[in-house]
């Protein structure tokens, strides 16, 4: 028994001491991926772990406050804003994260790349007559109070193709924004649209591109069946019942573009077709035709300039047939009502009303297209390396056709009993804004910046003229006599924006 007991000690002990060397025999570890530095497209790409695709996050941290007016980016030129009483906001802020998700691979065929930026936004409200909070009124993102969620940019780029949403082709490097983070006419704007596009690079900075891109969001102004005008519509700008059809085809854009060391120079044409719905509440009331309008635009960049390095010009001008909103760029309202107060006798107050649209016609009648025109243009000046100031402007007409005047005076000096009659009727009108901008950068990739902008509305009433306006609830505004006058705004902006 001691024998075995001896035995059966010894051969745990040897199991043990055998568990214990293989434990401490050597075993083949998993490969690791590293993440590797992809120089080949610039700072911040890395290769994603065991591909040849080069990935970068980017993006970035804004808090703004808008002083005097209801909207992010605009003046007070409609609504609770425009009607300049206790119910507009002194102040209005928002705060943003933007991030960037860019992607690209070397192929056969040349890079491939993906794009995507998103934004969570938090906008400030303001209050409703009675005292709860409202929407703020703003014509641009988000158009309510509150937080939101929104795809920016969302687009694939291939042999020389563009599938997805992204600034349109018609636009400039600066779009709408010279010198300036203001909302202005005269150039079209940022805002992202969904496309297919081909870009033919020709070398020494050239290029020409073509595109197809959606008109519904953001290229359509107002299609006005002035039929269906209201006095409450006339007293907000508003000369008709917008009569919108479904989508038929998209805005054809054509663009070219010399981008070299001395600055920038690009001619831009759009077609864009007009598509009504029907006259009336039913088929068998029949419709206008379809009208195509189309835009034009020049633009000149002047870099290099003897005032200091990095100084630059910026100059834009555009003409539009039927195409207002290559003009007037979709962050900016489409109807105006701004009130001040009247030395006229018997008027409560006076009241600038314009309307912008793409066309205007009346049961029975085709459409008669709208004309605008105007330019924008900026000029920065670097003090140093932190410091930069610049001044800006832009001025841009609407005009309408004689037949289209009839259409709108008719509906608008019966309605609102315009004292002149048709003889003082005149719904064209002109549009500008002046201002400076000044960007403290006390660190790399921090500003702070300050933008004062005033904005003039120049309508084209007979002078002295009054209307009779209805009540109007919603911006507490009484039904009185007013005068027709020109009218303006004034708003600063201050922004602080950390990018990465």
């Amino acid at each position: 028994m001691k024998l075995m007991k001896i035995f059966t000690l010894g051969s745990a002990a040897m199991f043990a001491g055998a568990g214990a060397q293989a434990a401490d025999l050597p075993v083949k570890a998993k490969a690791v991926e590293y993440v590797k530095v992809c120089s080949l497209y610039g700072a911040g790409f890395y290769y994603i772990p065991g591909t040849d695709t080069c990935l970068k996050f980017s993006g970035y941290l804004r808090a703004e406050t808008m002083l005097g007016t209801n909207t992010i980016g605009d003046v007070a030129s409609s609504g609770v804003g425009g009607a300049k009483n206790r119910l507009g906001n002194y102040y209005t802020s928002r705060s943003r994260l933007g991030l960037n998700i860019d992607t690209r691979t070397a192929t056969e065929y040349g890079v491939v790349r993906t794009f995507f930026q998103g934004f969570y936004t938090y906008t400030d409200g303001g209050y409703s007559g009675t005292g709860t909070t409202a929407v703020n009124g703003s014509t641009t993102y988000p158009s309510t109070a509150g937080p939101s969620l929104t795809t920016y940019f969302a687009f694939i780029q291939f042999a020389g193709f563009t599938f997805g949403k992204t600034v349109s082709q018609f636009a400039t490097p600066w779009a709408s924004y010279p010198a300036n983070l203001f909302e202005m006419p005269g150039g079209f704007g940022y805002n992202p649209r969904n496309q297919v596009t081909y870009t033919a690079d020709f070398g020494q900075g050239i290029t020409a591109s073509f595109s197809a891109q959606d008109q519904v969001a953001l290229d359509q102004s107002n299609l006005w069946n002035v039929s269906g005008a209201t006095p409450a519509g006339l007293a907000t700008g508003a000369y008709g019942a917008n009569d919108f059809g479904g989508s038929r085809m998209p805005d054809l854009i054509a663009m070219v573009r010399v981008d070299q060391a001395w600055g920038l120079f690009q001619a831009s044409v759009a077609a864009h077709e007009n598509h009504a719905g029907y006259y009336g509440a039913t088929e068998v009331t029949g419709h206008p035709s379809d009208k195509w309008g189309w835009a034009g635009q020049l633009a000149l960049s002047i870099k290099n300039l003897p005032t200091g390095p990095g100084d630059t010009i910026n100059l834009t001008g555009v003409y539009t047939k039927g195409a207002s909103r290559y003009n007037f760029e979709d962050y900016l309202s489409t109807t105006y009502a701004m009130y001040r107060g009247t030395g006229l006798a018997g008027a409560y107050q006076s009241v600038g009303l314009a309307g912008l649209s793409d066309a205007v016609f009346v049961t029975g009648s085709g459409q008669e297209l709208t004309t605008t025109y105007g330019f924008n243009a900026g000029y920065t000046h670097n003090w140093d390396p932190r410091w930069a100031t610049s001044l800006y402007g832009a001025w841009a007409a609407v005009r309408h056709t004689d037949t289209a005047k009839s259409y709108i005076c008719g509906a608008f000096v019966a309605g609102l009993a315009l004292s002149s009659g048709v003889a003082g009727c005149n719904p064209d009108f002109n549009y500008a804004v002046v201002g400076t901008m000044t960007t403290w950068t006390p660190v790399k990739n921090l500003a702070f910046t300050a933008d004062l902008s005033y904005m003039m509305l120049d309508q084209k009433y007979a002078s002295g003229s009054t209307v009779t306006l209805p009540l109007q609830s919603s911006i507490a505004k009484p039904a009185a006599t007013y005068e027709l006058k020109n009218q303006s705004s004034l708003a600063l902006m201050l922004r602080a924006q950390r990018n990465w």
